[in-house]
């Protein structure tokens, strides 16, 4: 059971209701993610406005970021979000399973989605310490400081809805995908 309430799209007034429309427009549904957000509407606000900035102006592609989520969501054993992420890997942006899979173990063949994962993992594993090693590294991939501080800002997103999601118990509405799988 749901530790906290959601917010009914179909009463949402205000901001809440245009948010809500937004999302159900880009998404096809308001997630029970955003319908708890919805309890702060500066925080579905804030998360949607950064979502969309790094969506629509960010560097890193859409398959990228995805596997950054999958590799986070793993990490923090999320099963909202990986069920989210699996399904939005595989079905919206177009990763095989299998990529989906390695994505969660912060595997990729391509060396520059590779060297992102690494990065990423390093980032969540140790906390944001990443050592001058690490970042000579993606660099060396062809990482600049610009796709670096996205990396770190796509972890950090995903840590928080990961955080959410587990700490809500938000009930799961995509198709289940469990961190032991």
């Amino acid at each position: 059971m749901q530790a906290l309430h959601t917010i009914d799209p179909e009463t949402a007034t205000g901001e809440t209701a245009s948010l809500f429309t937004a999302t159900h427009q880009a998404l096809g549904v308001v997630p029970n993610l955003a319908k708890v957000m919805a309890n702060s509407p500066t925080v579905l606000k804030g998360y949607v406005d950064v979502v969309t900035a790094l969506g629509t102006r960010g560097t890193l592609s859409a398959d990228v970021r995805e596997r950054i989520a999958l590799l986070v969501a793993q990490e923090n054993r999320s099963d909202y979000c990986l069920s989210v992420h699996a399904f939005r890997g595989t079905r919206v942006v177009g990763l095989s399973t299998a990529e989906a899979t390695r994505a969660r173990r912060g595997e990729a063949d391509e060396p520059w989605a590779a060297a992102v994962l690494d990065l990423a993992a390093a980032v969540v594993r140790d906390h944001g310490v990443v050592s001058e090693a690490q970042l000579a590294a993606a660099r060396h991939a062809g990482l600049s400081d610009g796709h670096v501080v996205e990396v770190i800002a796509h972890v950090a997103l995903s840590v928080f809805t990961n955080y959410l999601a587990t700490a809500a118990r938000i009930d799961i509405d995509w198709p289940l995908v469990r961190h032991t799988d």
